[in-house]
């Protein structure tokens, strides 16, 4: 009986396969729609099953397969089979689950691949050896424009954003008015409620002492930076980084001279280094110590099923991408626990989520 599996997880082994059919990875660039892109060749891939790692070489026409307790070799052109047949499968079906396409489930037990998902405890996905099967490792997360795409950031609670409720003291009664605003993800309506009752958002701190710690890591100033954003996302209806990192260009809440925004671009450096910071592996829940990531990189497949490369040794291109590809989504608000006034040591508080996501394309 044939098994099913959801969109993004197709899309991770199709990428695998795509690799090893081709032999290469193409160059990302900043503007997805741009197609003239470099190929990098690719020696092989290793890749983490629940029973141990294996290396994937290519040799010539062939993968060579090595395990633990594997040795074994198939032709190129029956992984690029596989991937056609996954590729059509994922954009053919209307919903999240796919179905295996017919060949594809015995062309993985006969490779031993049992999980479409690697198992890693380090985040990577698949790590990549370019050019020669001698070469060192690079580990790389992979996201796909055809399949659900998992957020860059998803801390949960623990990315939730504290503002003070200032101005107006609010009663009791004025509280419960705020909170039962609105439906459960009617964030909006319950900060513009709390405005008509005289009060506003000011940014207080992170609400998790680990992820003001991470964001610090970055700029000591940059939980406030990040609470603006997310302020205006909410409260604005911009969604786009880009776009919520020219307004806060034009807000300028550190009150800073106009020369270093427009001449160094103070506010565009702190955004795409937070965000190469969320792809090489910064959690909000985990201490983030800089660099020492092993995630090198990112794998995007694009709508039409190209592998594109992002890596630390473009980063410009790296961070030009994700400043340029990227939003602030809203997480669940009762699973996130946000978005509704509360008090904390005779002051009242509401707390925003922070989620950073890939604009869908």
């Amino acid at each position: 009986m044939a098994f099913s599996a959801t969109k993004r997880e197709w899309s991770e082994l199709y990428a695998f396969m795509r690799i090893m059919s081709d032999g290469f990875v193409c160059e990302g660039l900043p503007d997805l729609s741009c197609t003239d892109m470099e190929r990098i060749p690719v020696a092989g891939i290793k890749r983490d099953e629940h029973d141990g790692a294996r290396r994937y070489l290519l040799d010539g026409e062939d993968v060579h397969i090595v395990g633990e307790s594997m040795d074994k070799r198939f032709p190129r052109s029956r992984f690029s089979s596989a991937a056609d047949k996954i590729l059509s499968a994922i954009t053919q079906s209307p919903g999240d689950e796919v179905e295996s396409p017919d060949g594809v489930e015995e062309f993985l037990d006969e490779t031993s691949i049992y999980d479409l998902e690697a198992n890693t405890e380090d985040r990577t996905d698949l790590s990549i050896s370019f050019y020669a099967p001698s070469a060192p490792d690079k580990g790389f997360i992979v996201r796909s424009c055809i399949g659900r795409m998992t957020p860059l950031l998803d801390g949960g609670r623990a990315a939730n954003m504290k503002y003070e409720l200032v101005g107006a003291k609010l009663p009791s009664p004025a509280v419960s008015k705020v909170n039962n605003c609105g439906d459960d993800e009617d964030v909006l309506a319950r900060i513009l409620m709390a405005e008509r009752l005289g009060c506003s958002l000011k940014f207080a701190d992170a609400a998790d002492k680990i992820f003001r710690a991470n964001l610090c890591m970055i700029d000591l100033r940059f939980p406030r930076l990040a609470g603006e954003m997310v302020k205006m996302m909410h409260l604005q209806g911009v969604t786009r980084v880009n776009e919520l990192t020219s307004m806060l260009e034009a807000a300028n809440p550190f009150k800073i001279k106009d020369e270093l925004i427009t001449k160094n671009g103070y506010y565009r450096y702190k955004i795409r280094e937070f965000l190469m910071a969320a792809a090489t592996g910064m959690r909000p829940a985990k201490i983030y110590r800089g660099r020492e990531s092993a995630i090198k990189g990112l794998l995007l497949v694009d709508a039409d099923g190209v592998v594109r490369c992002y890596h630390d040794g473009r980063q410009d291109v790296f961070s030009d991408f994700l400043f340029n590809n990227t939003r602030l989504e809203k997480g669940p608000v009762q699973k996130d626990k946000y978005g509704y006034v509360e008090r904390e040591n005779g002051i009242y508080y509401m707390k925003l989520n922070l989620k950073v996501g890939f604009i869908k394309r």
